[in-house]
């Protein structure tokens, strides 16, 4: 039975500038993909976006530059508990797209895990403040008192994301989610065949109270003009078609103004089954079960679906069986609300006829094997009046006709094309010019080393599926917000999610050069050769609230002596020759007899620096960037200076990282020892 009905048919608004307004003057119906039913109306116009953009820069853009990036983090948390709680709603709209549950979930699940994911990372891995340091002080002086240091800072503008029609949800979150942590305001604009979907999500996103007023923004209806009211901070992200694409970027505020322009295109992905995975073997069965997902899911309406399957030429036969009877077993194409069906309808009649003209150009160098179109069994529904089509896989005789390798069919379509060696493989794969991902089917690490390194200058992404990765991986077409997904070449050169990578695509980098003081007081960072002051009590009695940067402690010396070393020897084991032989230590390019333990040095300094009695510093939780810098050796006396460098409360906690820098000296004031010590401390006593 059909589990969601079709309700009074409604429009899809656009907010602007902080009010939703109904589309005026021509509107387009859009269909119910199953049934062909009229389900909203949009705007065939442009809306407004030169309201929206000014918005943005005026209000939205101080708004988000004014919280820190855990500030933000936080929201986008929240926010996807917000979503996350009521997304049934967004469920049943989903059905209208044509897309089953299995669909939905991968759509609106994994957008809200998007959101999830930048909520934690933005936390775990941004500084607590507003800057971003990209890589290490670089000295451009010999005093130390002419720094240079590269740091992220948010554009002023907006960033515009036209999105495509198959993911609504999670094609505008995993947008979004970067934008916004990195500090600039969105404005989205989504294909208008599913705009509803992504309508309800800004809707209940804004009405969660929780977003800054002009941080996000909806325009439904055409895209046409928006570049025009966009100017140098601004950013657009796209995806869609390879024409379209193309022609954005041809735009004069692309060329001439400055945009910054990013692309998701067409993409004919690859994957291939390696010679050793024959039938009977665990990774022929991942190939033929990948294979069908790909093609299955969200009826092939995936920009990261497999398109091209590269076989060894004498598996061909025994792989089109396999999944011929994997898709009798296990698909059942019809309504997508419908009891027991697994693939649901394309998004439009219209899509429909697109895939099947790309099928009739396919043709011209493949067959079908596997799906006749004129054939169809479906559950619960009209193959007249719902844009369905059975999954179909193709077998090219001549792996090097170009058609298989330059025509996309948007839909449930794959060709197989054989291959006589790895080498052979490679260069069909690189034919592409370029897609979002490709993979590798095979526990021959040989196979895989090889294809990998030649594939990977054409591809954003590579899946390397064997027995042991196959129960905790995601798949091939399952693009994870930790990692880049874009693509080189024809696939369009975009770089969306990314991790921490992706927050800094929407922000500017910038060479800083300047005295450590001046440095410290831009970045909130301290560095060496900064001013630092010597509070009344010992920093470790300080609380985040008392406490600043540039804090200080000096402690020692301490003369080191041989039976420091040797007790140190035998209380942790580490008997090194270096430590314990004097003649063998002086044979060492490096010494000049025995020296001290570098890890005994790390001790006594945080004996010579800890206050030990209870107070705000709670625990502490780790040393980074520890290098050994002279050695030391008996009679040697060392010293430590312990700086407060940096301070990030923890927004949803009572307590705070602080990073301190830690020097060791030695009497000649040579350095010894340099590392970074983290902290947690309370943000009041």
């Amino acid at each position: 039975m059909t589990a969601t009905a079709v309700r009074d048919v409604a429009t899809v608004d656009s907010f602007i500038a902080g009010r939703w307004s109904a589309p005026g003057g021509e509107t387009a119906t859009l269909l119910h993909a199953a049934t062909s039913e009229p389900v909203a109306r949009i705007a065939a116009t442009t809306p407004d976006a030169a309201t929206a953009a000014e918005h943005a820069r005026r209000v939205g853009g101080p708004a988000l530059r004014a919280l820190t990036f855990h500030q933000r983090a936080l929201l986008l948390k929240q926010l996807a508990q917000h979503l996350d709680a009521r997304k049934d709603h967004f469920y049943d709209l989903s059905t209208w797209t044509g897309a089953t549950r299995r669909d939905s979930l991968i759509d609106i699940d994994g957008g809200i895990g998007v959101l999830f994911t930048y909520g934690s990372k933005g936390r775990r891995e941004l500084p607590g403040g507003t800057v971003y340091l990209d890589g290490p002080t670089e000295p451009l002086g010999r005093g130390g008192q002419f720094l240079g240091q590269h740091v992220y800072t948010p554009r002023h503008g907006v960033a515009v994301q036209i999105n495509a029609f198959n993911f609504p949800v999670w094609g505008m979150l995993e947008k979004l989610a970067p934008a916004f942590l990195a500090g600039v305001p969105t404005i989205v604009k989504p294909a208008s065949q599913t705009a509803y979907l992504a309508e309800a999500v800004v809707r209940e996103a804004l009405e969660s109270g929780l977003l800054p007023e002009g941080s996000l923004q909806l325009l439904a209806g055409s895209a046409r003009g928006v570049l025009d009211v966009l100017g140098d901070q601004d950013l657009v992200a796209f995806t869609g078609s390879a024409s379209t694409a193309n022609s954005l970027r041809s735009h004069r505020a692309v060329l001439e103004g400055g945009v910054r322009f990013t692309s998701e295109a067409d993409s004919l992905n690859f994957s291939l089954l390696g010679p050793d995975a024959v039938p009977g073997t665990a990774e022929f069965d991942l190939f033929v079960r990948q294979l069908v997902t790909e093609m299955t899911a969200k009826a092939g309406q995936k920009c990261t679906a497999i398109r091209r399957a590269l076989v060894p030429v004498e598996l061909l036969g025994a792989v089109s069986e396999a999944v011929e009877a994997r898709i009798a077993e296990k698909v059942r194409v019809g309504h997508p609300g419908a009891d027991g069906v697994t693939m649901g309808a394309l998004v439009s009649l219209q899509q429909r006829e697109e895939v099947r003209a790309r099928v009739g150009d396919l043709q011209r160098a493949a067959r079908i094997v596997v799906g006749d179109p004129t054939r169809m069994e479906l559950v619960d529904a009209d193959a007249e009046r719902g844009a369905f089509l059975p999954p179909m896989l193709l077998l090219a005789e001549d792996a090097g006709r170009p058609e298989v390798h330059e025509v996309e069919a948007f839909g449930p379509v794959s060709t197989l094309l054989g291959y006589r060696s790895t080498a052979e493989a490679v260069e069909l794969a690189a034919r592409g010019k370029g897609s979002l991902v490709g993979s590798v089917v095979s526990a021959d690490t040989d196979v895989v080393r090889d294809v990998v390194l030649g594939v990977a200058p054409w591809h954003g992404r590579v899946l390397v599926l064997d027995r042991d990765s196959a129960k905790e991986s995601t798949g091939h077409g399952s693009p994870l917000p930790h990692l880049t997904h874009g693509g080189p070449g024809r696939a369009g050169d975009g770089e969306e999610l990314g991790g921490i990578r992706g927050v800094l695509h929407y922000m500017q980098r910038t060479a800083l050069q300047g005295s450590p003081r001046a440095l410290s007081a831009v970045t909130g960072t301290w560095f060496p050769g900064a001013p630092r002051s010597t509070p009344q009590e010992h920093p470790f009695r300080l609380s985040l609230a008392e406490l600043s940067v540039g804090d200080c402690v000096e402690a020692g010396p301490r003369t080191v002596t041989l039976e420091d070393i040797e007790h140190f020897a035998d209380f942790s084991g580490d008997r090194f020759y270096a430590h314990m032989d004097q003649e063998a230590a002086a044979a060492n390019p490096f010494f000049e007899g025995r020296v001290a333990h570098g890890y005994f040095l790390v001790s006594m300094a945080a004996g010579l620096f800890v206050q030990p009695d209870p107070g705000p510093v709670l625990a502490n939780y780790g040393l980074e960037d520890l290098r050994f810098l002279t050695p030391v050796y008996p009679g040697d006396q060392v010293r430590v200076q312990l700086t407060a460098k940096s301070i990030a409360p923890r927004v949803d906690a009572d307590y705070g990282e602080v990073r301190w820098d830690a020097r060791l000296l030695n009497q000649r004031d040579e350095l010894v020892a340099t590392y970074d010590v983290l902290t947690l401390v309370a943000k009041t006593r």
